[in-house]
């Protein structure tokens, strides 16, 4: 019954997608958009650290999500250098996520080498640099663009020869450069110290993190910059 019970809340968290969804116009094909969700498999991503697919992430009515009680974040199988990537997400009350850029195949975790594109719901959260859509630990968004929580957020990372921009519903709330000093400065100050591989990669993978709490995604794509 209690595996039941787990069944039926999360089917009723991740929701569904309309119709329109997970699919890519005529135009953005054209403006170089790749899918990297197809609405009805995990094709494309693997457990990171392993070979095949990660325990627990499941695509039910056109949605992304994973089991929080099955632990594993899920990695593209390409990797990418200069990019813009859309997606959107939704997060449950309290919850915690993020999307990792540049993750290398080194350590145990994703956030030991990719930085992360936060995800949180903010209203129950205090410490301004884990707020939604900030670098998590190091750079605050400037303002909380969310929408309430059970709602769908529309994120976009631009990665451009070490400048990043993070945006969220349309409004640009971060946006910083690694290899500068600054940024070095940041990293030596804060836990990621601990992990040597940190912000270093110049190419890797996008990595959906698996926090431990309920979140969805749909409408993920990504488009390489020259």
């Amino acid at each position: 019954m209690r595996v039941l019970a787990l069944a039926l809340a999360l089917t009723a968290f991740a929701g569904s997608a309309s119709a329109a969804d997970n699919r890519l116009s005529r135009a953005e094909r054209q403006a170089g958009w790749v899918s990297l969700f197809d609405g009805r498999t995990t094709k494309g991503w693997h457990g990171y650290n392993r070979v095949g697919a990660a325990p627990g992430w499941q695509v039910r009515d056109g949605v992304l999500f994973p089991d929080p009680k099955v632990p594993g974040d899920i990695v593209t199988r390409r990797d990418f250098a200069n990019f813009e990537l859309s997606l959107e997400w939704r997060i449950s009350p309290g919850g915690n996520s993020g999307v990792m850029f540049h993750v290398l195949p080194q350590g145990q975790e994703t956030y030991e080498s990719g930085p992360e594109y936060q995800i949180l719901d903010n209203a129950r959260r205090s410490l301004p640099k884990e707020k939604a859509g900030g670098l998590y630990a190091l750079v605050a968004p400037s303002v909380d663009a969310t929408r309430p929580v059970g709602q769908f957020n529309q994120a976009r990372l631009i990665v451009d020869h070490g400048k990043v921009e993070h945006w969220l519903n349309g409004v640009k709330v971060a946006a910083y450069e690694i290899g500068t000093p600054e940024f070095a400065a940041m990293v030596a100050a804060s836990k990621f110290r601990q992990w040597p591989p940190f912000a270093t990669g110049q190419t890797g993978a996008i990595a959906l993190q698996n926090h431990g709490d309920d979140v969805a995604f749909k409408n993920v794509k990504v488009r390489a910059l020259k």
